[in-house]
């Protein structure tokens, strides 16, 4: 059948190709059908063979192409838009300088033309046109000439002292600055007019008394320049001195009252002079691309284009590892000179991979369909013999898809099977001889394994909401023990952080409630699981009052204020998280404490936190399922997302509602209020129910006892008196040392414990030791024991704080009645007094039985090992581990020291059966064999090996008692079937 079905695919395949073929040729195939018959020829299958593979071959060159042509589009485009830029930025530069030439023009008719005397000489000239260069990056110099008639030339050459010289001259003999003598140049022809210079910067010394006029190029500028009124520039030629490339920008110097819309003539007889600036044009572009950090990738040109068939290279070179250019528009503001940017690529394309690569890859892929199409053609002949197998594949496909509808409750199974195993190891532990504490680390533990369950159930539960299949149980519970599971739950996170953590219930809450216990802790641990993994600093605060309190009571509406918190940071306002809330209008329901077991209770539950608050922008979608405030909130934090929204379909389901209030950088507070059944344990029914279901809190030990708490913020005390009352012990509240050594003093009454908060006791460390002196020379009466409430559980801190008090108990918060019952029990040492269990007997007798002997065990898992040895090291035995049956046997081989041996069924290479027919061979051997002298006096060797394995079936204990075997234990171990198994093969041997 594989080979059937290695060109097809499966059968789904099979059948397409069928149908195609009798669509393309109008019958059927039957059975008799075989390639060659005289209905279709095998040289007509090779010729569409051919033929498909020409048309795909032609197909991959095509998209080859295409994909080629789009990426040298891209890179065309690219160039584009670098050439673009490169000639805006051009232009850009050479207009400001433009400017700031107009700008000189306007300030020579101003104080030159409009004054008498001008107020404008060469010295000033050149000292404000140098000093301002820095405004005119791209000029290399700016010089003026003066418009001179031919009658007034005489009379101007006397006034100036220097004779007018032909541009021409300058020119041909190219001076340097150096060199040049001006009374060395020719004088120039007559003329109707001349344009003289008479103003220059520094840097163009030797252009004094030239007529611009008489050059070759030059008069027909400056001409077009008085004309239009606009900057007019020449064509590019090299400067004098430096032999760079560059053009003259020429402004006409007009009358200051020549109106705006003056004709040419008009313009031409209001002419004073002519303005002009040397741009070097080389250095202009040279300063343009050092600005551009892609400099090096594109090589520019920059051409004057004003005669078509003949360019002018104004910048650049013709050396280019590119085939295609850009050629960007410059304009001036000169409509007579044209000037082009070209730009090209410095390297060449590379290499299309990826057109290559697309086109092999689809030319292979045809040439592999063409193959499987040939193959296909090949195997019609046995289409009806493969019917039979594409039945069954499609029953095992229909199969698959049962198994894929059961897979999420298999999975689910799958996980809550290793943990229904740790719940239950704890459940056999609370079975032992615990003291308090030893249980309350049990309910912890039990306590952190259902929370992990109860994450394990979200998407299940996410699930099961969406498809309203999830209801509601209606048993009878303590909500205040739930509340200290779910303390102890974070009871480590907040002390590792810092974090003050505490609960308060309100006394009107009853002390049994009927409702859905599991739902409401998963509400408890999903919101208080968010504060203390978003709190850095501050508290964590939960409160539980009825919905009349919070609607009637002026002190619940004080508390909720930020200056009276349970740390002294300030907090989000919690009213603002349930103001719309239906319960609080006047037509909602409102849940009345009543003694009547029907009547509903409505709570009101505030989880109040100082972290780091909810962004605005994040805060309408917080109850969306899978949705995270940011994009790194789960790497920093993790969390699935869906826990707020599972919780508010939770709260729907109980008739409550849930609401928050956040404010960035200072906290958030949600608050949600549920309707629960008054549950008066008046019937045997509900005793029993709650004996079971709830941790029994013994305080019969504490009642009639005082306790002074010492604190002086009010809502940190209500709270530490709120767990210590549940003990039944009268409370009094003072807010420093002094309130409270008067209080214990006056003799009024006897005070048994005094608790102080840890902010009080080091705040003044000479109070500190004044109430312990005081507190030492009480004599009439026992002094009270003193104990510190310290917010770490750092054995160091505790230490510290207690150093130099010699009766002083450290109390680590947050408090919770089992751990507080505890801690009073070991400090003014009271004990539980509880009997003897049953399942101490086969204990002690295994501490009797096992101490002193070796036992080798034999586990391939570490864990096993780990959990076998310190089973047996428990009861005082002596262990040896090994991994494998190879060791077991080298270990076992006689003469050893070993007692007894647990080992492990189910190992690689060599499992438990073979090690024990091995080493009971070894044994059969030696005893025949060998003398008791030589084997430390034991005339028959024959170890204790007891089988270990999950598997309880008695196909394998009997496998076991066949392979030699002495004993079987299944795992997890009990102390009575070791000290059953053990007993028995000891006393037989």
């Amino acid at each position: 059948m594989d080979t059937k079905m290695s060109f097809l695919g499966d059968g789904g395949g099979k059948k397409m190709w069928l149908k195609w073929w009798e669509n393309i040729h109008g019958f059927r195939i039957h059975q008799q059908y075989y390639i060659g018959s005289k209905k279709m020829k095998r040289t007509l299958w090779k010729k569409l063979l051919v033929a498909w593979l020409v048309g795909w071959t032609m197909l991959s060159l095509w998209i080859f192409c295409c994909m080629r042509l789009q990426a040298t589009e891209k890179r065309r485009a690219t160039l584009a838009s670098m050439c673009d830029e490169r000639a805006r930025i051009f232009q850009d530069q050479f207009n400001v300088s433009m400017n700031h030439i107009q700008a000189i023009s306007i300030l020579i008719s101003t104080f030159h033309h409009a004054k008498s005397p001008s107020a404008i000489d060469q010295r000033t000239f050149a000292t404000y046109t140098e000093r301002t260069a820095f405004e005119r990056p791209l000029i290399s110099g700016v010089a003026y000439a003066v418009r001179v008639l031919h009658s007034e030339k005489e009379q101007f050459e006397k006034q100036q002292g220097w004779t007018i010289k032909m541009m021409d001259t300058v020119e041909e003999k190219q001076v340097q600055k150096d060199d040049y003598d001006p009374e060395k140049l020719e004088p120039y022809p007559i003329q109707e007019e001349y344009a003289p210079v008479i103003f220059a910067q520094d840097t163009l010394p030797h252009l004094i008394s030239v007529d611009v006029l008489s050059g070759k190029e030059d008069r027909e500028n400056v001409m077009r320049a008085r004309e239009s009124g606009k900057g007019v520039l020449t064509a590019p030629f090299r400067l004098l001195k430096t032999n760079r490339l560059g053009v003259i920008l020429t402004f006409a110097v007009y009358n200051r009252d020549l109106p705006s819309n003056a004709t040419p003539n008009e313009r031409i007889q209001a002419t004073n002079g002519y303005l002009g600036g040397v741009f070097d044009v080389e250095s202009l572009v040279e300063k343009l691309l050092q600005q551009l950090a892609s400099k090096q990738t594109v090589i520019v040109n920059v051409y004057d284009i004003t005669n078509h068939t003949h360019h002018i290279a104004m910048y650049g070179s013709n050396v280019s590892g590119d085939s295609f250019y850009h050629a960007s528009t410059l304009n001036f503001g000169d409509p007579f000179r044209k000037h082009k940017m070209y730009c090209r690529f410095k390297q060449k394309p590379p290499w299309p991979w990826l057109s290559i690569t697309t086109s092999i890859g689809i030319l292979v892929i045809a040439l592999l369909v063409g193959h499987i199409f040939y193959a296909t053609v090949n195997r019609f002949a046995k289409v009806e013999d493969d019917c039979c197998e594409m039945r069954e594949l499609k029953k095992r496909a229909e199969a698959a898809d049962v198994a894929k509808s059961q897979f999420l409750a298999t999975v689910s199974h799958e996980i809550r099977t290793p943990m229904n195993g740790v719940l239950g190891m704890l459940h056999m532990l609370m079975d032992t001889d615990l003291d308090v504490t030893q249980q309350e680390f049990v309910r912890t533990a039990q306590g952190s394994g259902k929370a992990l369950m109860s994450l394990i159930n979200e998407v299940l539960d996410q699930a099961k909401i969406e498809a309203g299949k999830l209801e509601l149980e209606a048993v009878l519970f303590d909500l205040r023990a739930i509340l200290d599971d779910v303390l102890a739950l974070f009871s480590e996170k907040s002390q590792e952080k810092g974090v003050e953590l505490g609960v308060y219930v309100s006394d009107q809450v009853p002390e049994l409630l009927i409702g859905d216990p599991g739902r409401f802790r998963q509400i408890i641990t999903n919101l208080m699981g968010n504060s203390i993994k978003f709190t850095d600093k501050g508290h964590v605060f939960v409160t539980v009052h009825l919905v009349e309190e919070v609607v009637h009571s002026i002190e619940v509406d004080k508390e909720s204020t930020s200056e009276n918190t349970l740390s002294s940071f300030p907090v989000a306002d919690s009213h603002r998280s349930w103001e719309g809330f239906k319960a609080f209008s006047q037509e909602g329901p409102l849940g009345s404490f009543s003694s009547s077991s029907n009547d509903p209770i409505s709570l009101i539950i505030s989880v109040e936190d100082t972290g780091e608050g909810i962004p605005l922008e994040a805060q309408p979608r917080i109850f969306t399922p899978f949705m995270q405030v940011g994009p790194s909130i789960s790497r920093k934090h993790g969390g699935t997302g869906i826990g707020l929204s599972i919780s508010k379909c939770l709260v729907c389901l109980m008739n409550g509602e849930i609401g928050f209030v956040s404010i960035p950088k200072i906290g958030s507070t949600f608050t949600f209020t549920t309707v629960f059944a008054n549950g008066l344990p008046s019937s045997n029914e509900c005793k029993i129910q709650q004996i079971i279901n709830q941790p029994h809190l013994d305080s019969s030990e504490f009642e009639g006892m005082i306790a002074i708490i010492i604190d002086h913020r009010p809502v940190r005390a209500k709270v530490s008196r709120y767990h210590i009352q549940r003990l039944g012990i009268h409370v009094e509240m003072v807010s420093d040392l002094d309130q409270g050594l008067s209080a214990v003093t006056n003799g009024n009454m006897v005070i048994n414990m005094v608790l102080i908060e840890q902010e009080v006791w080091d705040k003044d460390s000479g109070m500190s030791s004044h109430f312990v002196n005081n507190i030492g020379k009480i004599v009439h009466v026992i002094p009270p024991k003193m104990f510190i409430l310290v917010n770490s559980s750092s054995s160091s801190r505790a230490s510290t704080v207690t150093s130099g008090v010699h009766n002083a108990t450290a109390i680590t918060k947050p408090l919770r009645a089992s751990m507080l019952a505890a801690s009073l029990q070991h400090a003014m040492g009271v004990r539980n007094k509880g009997t003897p269990r049953n399942n101490d007997l086969p204990s002690l007798s295994l501490h009797h039985l096992l101490r002193g002997r070796r036992i080798l065990i034999v586990d391939d898992n570490n864990v096993n090992l780990m959990v076998a040895a310190a089973a047996l090291k428990k009861y005082g035995a002596e262990v040896v581990c090994v991994s494998s049956g190879k060791e077991a046997i080298s270990s076992l081989k006689p003469p050893h020291q070993f007692d007894a041996c647990f080992m492990d069924i189910q190992m690689p290479e060599m499992d438990g059966f073979e090690a024990t027919r091995i080493i009971r061979d070894m044994e059969l051997s030696m005893n025949s064999e060998v003398s008791v002298d030589d084997c430390d006096n034991v005339s028959n060797w024959h170890v204790p090996i007891v089988a270990m394995t999950a598997d309880v079936i008695q196909a394998t204990q009997d496998e076991c008692l066949k392979c030699g075997m002495d004993g079987y234990v299944s795992k997890p171990f009990e102390a009575e079937q070791l000290y059953r198994e053990l007993s028995w093969l000891f006393q037989s041997s």
